[in-house]
């Protein structure tokens, strides 16, 4: 069972470059959808103006965080291929679900491909995917930086995960991804429910100045009034492809993992190929 559970660890660890990058992103990521609660009335900020610059400082973000892991060995060719490969499918999986009713099939991918990559390249191919899903479709809109955060963190979480194998492992994958579909949801809204003017039910609007708390309460009557029949789908979507295909798109990603070697380095030994 050790080995088997040896055999189910992330392939590719998180250098300690990658960490403080992937700390970076976190903190402006956080910053980026909690700043209204800590805004001033009257501020007149919204994210019309600022999505642009959060969408260039995540790019520079996640270049930085795919530069230290090449420099530090954590990425090489065959990694940077395998992300394209996967980053180009779930971008065709979000234009195949086209968010509809809260049907997304792409998290599905970044669960078990974040499991088996780790938390590091999980990140990336959240981000990358909803970028790729987002140009495809001309869907490029201020949301996108966020969506992009947002995703990234779910295939994050899906490389923290704790050691499991079998069904047992599939069984909370399916658990995640449930979890996953609907906090992704919780979060997503956060970027424009401070500056909606029109359309909040009734006790459910921000309030600029209110304290936090006041303002989470009428958040939370938001979400369930507006959002939760639409992200419910989601992670519920989620977990039965888990538990359906999981088993063999897990086995085919460990399989491509150890044909590609990752982590290895090709070392030559004097004296062999010389005719000795």
């Amino acid at each position: 069972m050790t080995g088997q559970l040896a055999r189910h660890a992330p392939v590719l660890a998180v250098r300690w470059r990658a960490a403080a990058t992937l700390g970076a992103t976190t903190l402006v990521g956080l910053a980026a959808f909690l700043w209204p609660f800590l805004a001033q009335p009257g501020s007149g900020l919204a994210h019309g103006s600022d999505a642009p610059w959060l969408f260039v400082l995540l790019i520079a973000l996640l270049t930085a965080l795919v530069v230290a892991e090449l420099s530090g060995g954590g990425l090489d060719a065959k990694t940077v291929a395998v992300l394209g490969v996967l980053a180009a499918a779930g971008g065709a999986l979000r234009v195949l679900g086209g968010g509809t009713a809260g049907l997304e099939p792409m998290f599905f991918l970044l669960v078990l491909a974040g499991r088996v990559l780790g938390r590091g390249v999980g990140f990336v191919l959240g981000a990358l995917a909803v970028l790729v899903g987002a140009f495809l479709t001309g869907g490029v809109g201020p949301w996108a930086p966020f969506q992009m955060i947002a995703a990234g963190w779910v295939g994050f979480g899906a490389g923290a995960l704790p050691r499991a194998s079998g069904r047992l492992e599939r069984v909370m994958l399916a658990g995640y991804g449930l979890v996953a579909g609907l906090l992704y949801g919780v979060v997503m809204n956060l970027w424009f429910w401070p500056f909606l003017t029109s359309g909040a039910p009734a006790g459910a609007a921000f309030v600029p100045g209110d304290p936090v708390a006041a303002n989470l309460s009428r958040y939370a009557a938001f979400y369930l009034a507006t959002s939760l029949g639409w992200d419910l789908p989601r992670g519920v979507l989620t977990a039965v492809l888990v538990m359906v295909a999981g088993r063999p798109v897990l086995a085919s990603l460990r399989r491509g993992t150890r044909r590609a070697a990752f982590g290895t380095t090709g070392q030559f030994v004097a004296g062999h190929g010389e005719g000795g």
